[in-house]
Formats: structure tokens, sequence, C-alpha cells
């Protein structure tokens, strides 16, 4: 990190604040920095939500995802073709109390849901004091380990901060694929900077094997299973090598098979009448927690479906999730504030 190239430049904000307006629905909530996790100097971007101050650090990328051309992004919020321009966007609260949370939209390892489970997340997450890093990742198209390692590098950019910013505690959080790197993050962290001090996943998926989960979130992240049993252009032991390897990212990405006594804390939220991600994938996570001497909380609600994110009535004019939104709210804010009594404790 000391190697990091840092260059920082104000953007103009005429025209671009006028297309931001229009594309965000309902709020006029920007960023306070972008910062470019692997670009080596500022350089223009589609995405209409960015910070006025913008970084690049200049990274090296182990590895590519093979992805071209421009990012797309709909006026919802979801972008498509995440490359080069990854990033996180930084939002500081007025007061803080000494949390952050990294924040992984869902989309299917296909697009970022970067209103409903982003800007609007950061919303309600300064509202409570805590600071916020919402990142755009990489979308994988196949090559698995894209996505982890921008939440690993946006974690070592947050802790190497963290004294600045008055930060004592570095949390992940996310939403259904976004929920499976937040988890992944949770239980596949390589050292201490880049292990979450705690950990939210609202309707993650979690399996990628025979538990019910959602398989285009596999498809995007390992790649089709008929290419890696396919014979065609292989000798017999390439061909057995392949098989060798897609049954070992199965088992280290359904995540609840790597739950260690080491995990961070977890807070669960899901709908029993989600059927896009079901609701099992939070309950085998939660099990494995408690096999391995956690105590996580999880809240399943009895309806609400997939994607209900942080849209509420503020945002949107219908929450399908409204009847519980409050009480969802109130029992991660306290969970939130307890795990911030802890770190006061020590």
């Amino acid at each position: 990190m000391n190697r990091i190239l840092k260059i920082t430049c104000i953007l103009a904000a005429g025209g671009l604040m006028m297309e931001t307006v229009s594309a965000q629905p309902n709020t006029r909530l920007r960023p306070d920095k972008t910062v470019l996790l692997y670009q080596e100097a500022p350089a223009e971007f589609p995405d209409p939500v960015q910070g006025k101050v913008v970084e690049a650090l200049g990274l090296k990328m182990c590895e590519e995802n093979g992805l071209s051309g421009e990012e797309d992004i709909n006026r919802n919020g979801n972008i498509g073709n995440i490359s080069d321009f990854a990033r996180i966007d930084l939002y500081f609260p007025k007061k803080a109390n000494g949390q952050m949370v990294v924040v992984c939209p869902g989309g299917g390892y296909s697009i970022v849901s970067s209103y409903n489970e982003g800007v609007y997340v950061a919303d309600w997450m300064l509202g409570q004091g805590i600071t916020v890093a919402v990142l755009k990742y990489r979308l994988p198209a196949g090559h698995w380990e894209v996505p982890l390692e921008d939440v690993h590098n946006a974690f070592r950019y947050c802790r190497q901060h963290a004294a600045e910013w008055g930060i004592g505690q570095i949390g992940v959080m996310g939403f259904s694929a976004g929920g499976h790197l937040a988890a992944s993050a949770t239980t596949l962290y390589t050292d201490k900077d880049t292990r979450p001090d705690f950990s939210i996943l609202i309707y993650p998926v979690i399996a990628m094997d025979n538990v019910p989960s959602h398989s285009g979130s596999r498809l995007k992240l390992i790649g089709d299973e008929k290419k890696w049993a396919s014979t065609e252009g292989k000798s017999a032991e390439e061909w057995i090598k392949d098989q060798e390897t897609y049954k070992s990212l199965i088992r280290k990405y359904s995540l609840y098979n790597d739950v260690t006594s080491d995990t961070p804390p977890v807070f669960l939220a899901h709908c029993s009448d989600d059927n896009t991600v079901p609701v099992v994938n939070s309950i085998v996570f939660y099990n494995a927690l408690i096999e391995k001497g956690h105590t996580p909380e999880m809240h399943i609600f009895p309806s609400g479906g997939h994607g209900w994110g942080f849209s509420s009535e503020k945002f949107v004019e219908k929450d399908r999730f409204g009847y519980a939104r409050s009480e969802f709210e109130n029992s991660l804010a306290r969970w939130l504030g307890e795990i911030r009594s802890g770190m006061a404790e020590k």
C-alpha cells in the first residue's frame, strides 16, 4: 500500500449534476469521494453517482475479468459491465460514531444494484453516524477471484485511513449476490486488514452446491457446469483437472463450509417467500455459525420477497417490505450498537 499512486482531482459539477439528479430516483445524496481502485489517474466514467473528489490508486489487478467496453447503467441504478473502473464511493456522516461499513450491492454477479442496495443504504447508515464505502466491484464473468479481490482492496484502503477518519470498526454488508460477496469477505479473508469486524448479510446467496440457491449467481461466478464437464478440446488429464477444480470451487464458494471459530459477528435477514434466493441460504449459514460457537442474529420475515434492500417509501412509491421495515431497521441499529459497545469495552 505504500506504493499506491494517489492522485486527487476535483470534477466539474455542471452537466454532471443535472444528469445525476435525473438518473437517481428521489435522492440528491452524493458520495464525498470516489476512489478508483485500478486506474492510475482520475478519468471519466459514465456512472452519474460519483464524488466530486476522485482519487486513483493505481493498484495492480491479480486477475482481470475479461470484460471490455463502457459500463452501462439504467435509471434504477443497475450498473453492468464493470471492469477496470471498479471503485468505492465514500460517504462521511456529520458526526461519526466510529463504525464503517463496506457495502456490496447485489445483482446476480451480472450487475451492481447501486441505488436500492447502495446509495439508499448509505442514506440510512449516515443517519446512524456510520461511515460508508459502497463498492462497485468488478463483475466476475467466470473469474471467481475478481470480486473478492476488490473487497479486500477496499478493506485495505479503509484500514489505511481509519485513524484519519476516526474509525475503530470496519464491517461488511451485502445483498443477494452481493451478500455472497460479503459472506466471502466474512469467511475468506487473508489477514487482519481484510477481516471484517462484523458482517451484515441481507437475503444472501450462500450455497453453490445442492442447497437450493441462485443458479444465475453460480453461473456468473464460476461458469457453466456444462463447459467444465465438456471433454471437447481437452486431454484426459485436463478433463480430470477441470472436474477437480469445479468440485473444489463449488465447495469453497458454498460459504457455510468456510465458517471457522474466528468468523466475525454476523447479522442475517431474509424473507420466507423469497423465490429468488431461498431462505435456506441464510439458515445453513446460521447453523454453521452456531456449530462453530458463534451467536449470530437472524431475522426471517414471513413476506417481502427478494430485493427489498433499503428502498423505503422515502425513495419508492410502494415499499413491499414496508410492514416490517421499521422492525428490521431498529433491530439492525440495535445490533450495530451492541457491536460498537463491544469495541468500547476492549
